[in-house]
């Protein structure tokens, strides 16, 4: 999945084997673009920010991104 899949800025592919992998390595693609201070990454965040403060939202937003990621075909 690109970073822009996972509420990023950027067409960054992620690759991973599970769902969690993929989050925890876009995390850290997000905390790269935290450190150079990306306008378009911290616009993002700052969007993702709002979104956790609903937790319902959030879990449903997770949940999507899960079942994009599950539909993906095995490579």
């Amino acid at each position: 999945m690109t970073c822009k899949q996972l509420g990023g800025a950027c067409d960054f592919v992620i690759e991973a084997e599970t769902f969690e992998e993929l989050a925890e390595k876009s995390r850290q693609h997000g905390m790269e673009m935290f450190e150079k201070s990306d306008p378009a990454h911290l616009e993002a965040m700052d969007k993702m920010k709002h979104l956790m403060q609903s937790p319902e939202k959030m879990m449903a937003w997770m949940e999507e991104r899960k079942k994009e990621f599950d539909a993906l075909p095995d490579e």
